[in-house]
């Protein structure tokens, strides 16, 4: 898969989506937002790019380490 693959830290479930695919983002920006243990943790990007690609839609769960965003 081109680009840079960014991955949730931690298991829960896709609370919101923060961007869509051809979006531009800055670095730290937030792209999805993962509910785990009541609390909402961002997925932030890790550096400045475009949203080539989202990988989990609202209410997908989703495991520590999986592949969520691709970024350009």
């Amino acid at each position: 898969m081109a680009g840079l693959v960014v991955k949730s830290e931690v298991a829960g479930t896709v609370w919101k989506l923060e961007v869509a695919a051809g979006a531009a983002v800055v670095e730290g920006q937030s792209l999805v937002i993962v509910e785990s243990m009541k609390m909402e943790i961002p997925v932030v990007a890790p550096r400045a790019g475009a949203v080539v690609r989202l990988l989990v839609v609202e209410g997908d769960a989703v495991a520590e380490g999986q592949d969520v965003v691709v970024l350009a």
